[in-house]
């Protein structure tokens, strides 16, 4: 990085982020962040949540693509009620294997260099899922895009959480959730306009004009994973990795960029500097008794495995299903663009809010509208009867497209709105929030394997939970998983009032302190 000739003045005392209690050390605070330009910093934000894009596009690819595959007329191609939960849930058994490896790449690597790293994969797969010849190779490509969006979802929220200062933080911290939205509403679109086969040659669920090309949509996935590629190439690392690597000029040229040249940057040098040479050994089993070490990965741990235990992945990658088997009174493609917007919408504001409001209130409002919305969901399934909600005995989710699409009450819009109310309700809170708790409150030493392995909890539970949705569902119906994730939804409260600390306008070196001496002062 370029700095210029001039030498900054670096304040040798590093001691003010240990005395926030003081109104003079939070005045100058307030002051330095202030003074900051923040533009090459949503620059190098951009860049890198490309990645999440790509993760969201990935994601729910399965949803508009079951029903094409489920009338496709090659054999070798075509989905039943036994191959369509494999094609669903394998992708978050390659996320866990991605989280997994990112144990080691985040700390061997470095968190830029991880993120482009998940390139090779995820273009390896939607190639493989674009020029399909066979099942094993759509199940590969699944795997594939699904191991570059465990990488991705492990190194991102740690990359913007380190090259973030605490003024932005909470804002920037929401953006991976907002790329992953947008990619997943960018894929309903696509997956509604793309060249079709015609209708004659294969069963449509909603009926009518075309078959959704699906070959296509892997083609349009490659668009944004090339980009991030090329924008990283200009972006820096992480200056606290860059300090753990022992590179100090690199890391002063890294935050002089991301700051700019006229502020006093070297200030914050000097405090990250100080933070990590206080962890500069690599953690071990025996550190791990340590409450300093052991909390704060449970802690992420613990919501990362909630979160998903709250049906959000199963909702999602199954929505045009689930929307056809309860037959909401759209069309199930129009459905799912519609609870894309609300995602999105959703998580814009909880980005706006989060340095604002705080990230415990917005995890207790969070949980309380997924509460409400699947218990609403698990009632309405089973009290109303079949024939108003369209399901039919023993019909599946994933072969409910021979079933006709035709609501007779507009009883059949709560569905919908108890879906784009558990959508917002998560996007708001539980979404965003957990991956950026996530990346404040592991410590250093540990946050590239403790980030990696929180990665691995998800997806693992993702996998799990999407392979068993349509088996549950068919054999005790489908309000069943509505009213357990319900449940998951009450004990997301439960947890956030007893384990999660409040981190807003907390920079990662108070974050860490906190956890080092359990003083509460610190995140005051």
């Amino acid at each position: 990085m370029e700095r210029g000739d001039r030498q900054p003045l670096v304040r040798k005392s590093s001691s003010s982020y240990r005395t926030f209690p003081q109104s003079a050390a939070g005045r100058l605070d307030k002051e330095y962040l202030r003074s900051l330009h923040n533009k090459r910093l949503y620059l190098a934000v951009f860049a890198a949540v490309l990645g999440n894009f790509s993760f969201g596009f990935a994601l729910v690819y399965p949803s508009p693509v079951i029903p094409a595959l489920e009338a496709h007329p090659s054999a070798a191609l075509r989905l039943d009620q036994h191959t369509a939960p494999w094609f669903g849930s394998v992708f978050t058994l390659g996320a866990a294997a991605g989280g997994l490896s990112t144990m080691l790449l985040n700390d061997c690597l470095g968190r830029k260099l991880s993120i482009m790293f998940s390139a090779v994969p995820s273009a390896l797969g939607y190639a493989l899922l674009a020029g399909a010849q066979g099942l094993w190779m759509l199940l590969l490509g699944r795997v594939l895009t699904g191991y570059a969006g465990g990488v991705t979802s492990a190194s991102i929220p740690v990359y913007i959480s380190e090259i973030s200062h605490p003024g932005v933080r909470g804002m920037l911290g929401a953006c991976p959730q907002i790329m992953a939205v947008l990619g997943s509403l960018v894929l309903y679109a696509l997956g509604k306009y793309l060249p079709g086969v015609p209708a004659s040659r294969a069963r449509l669920w909603g009926g009518g004009g075309l078959v959704l090309d699906w070959r296509w949509l892997a083609v349009a996935g490659e668009v944004p994973v090339f980009a991030m590629v090329l924008l990283l190439c200009f972006m820096p690392n992480s200056p606290r990795f860059l300090l753990s690597q022992g590179k100090e000029e690199e890391a002063l040229g890294s935050l002089c960029w991301l700051r700019g040249e006229d502020t006093d940057y070297a200030r914050e040098y000097e405090q990250i500097k100080d933070s990590v040479r206080k962890q500069s050994r690599r953690v071990s089993c025996a550190e791990l008794k340590d409450p300093f070490l052991y909390k704060p990965i449970l802690i992420a741990a613990g919501m990362r495995f909630l979160q998903q235990l709250s049906g959000v992945t199963c909702i999602l990658v199954y929505l045009q299903p689930i929307f056809k088997k309860t037959s909401v009174i759209l069309k199930p493609e129009y459905d799912a663009a519609l609870v894309g917007l609300v995602r999105l919408s959703a998580v814009a504001i909880a980005a706006v809010s989060m340095d604002k409001a705080g990230r415990k209130i917005l995890l207790f409002v969070s949980a309380g509208v997924m509460l409400v919305s699947n218990l609403t969901m698990g009632l309405y399934i089973h009290w109303v009867p079949a024939s108003h909600n369209g399901t039919a005995a023993n019909a599946t989710v994933a072969s409910s497209a021979g079933l006709a699409a035709e609501p007779t009450n507009y009883i059949t819009l709560i569905p919908l709105l108890a879906t784009m109310f558990f959508i917002m309700g998560y996007a708001m809170g539980w979404g965003p929030i957990t991956w950026l708790l996530m990346s404040e409150i592991l410590p250093l030493k540990a946050r590239g394997v403790a980030s990696g392995l929180c990665v691995v909890v998800s997806w693992l539970t993702a996998f799990t939970l999407t392979q068993f949705f349509l088996p549950v569902v068919n054999a005790f119906g489908l309000e069943v998983p509505f009213l357990f994730f319900a449940v998951i939804s009450a004990g997301n409260i439960l947890f956030t009032g007893c384990c999660v600390p409040e981190t807003k306008g907390r920079s990662l070196e108070q974050i860490e302190a906190f956890f080092r001496t359990g003083r509460r002062s610190f995140l005051r």
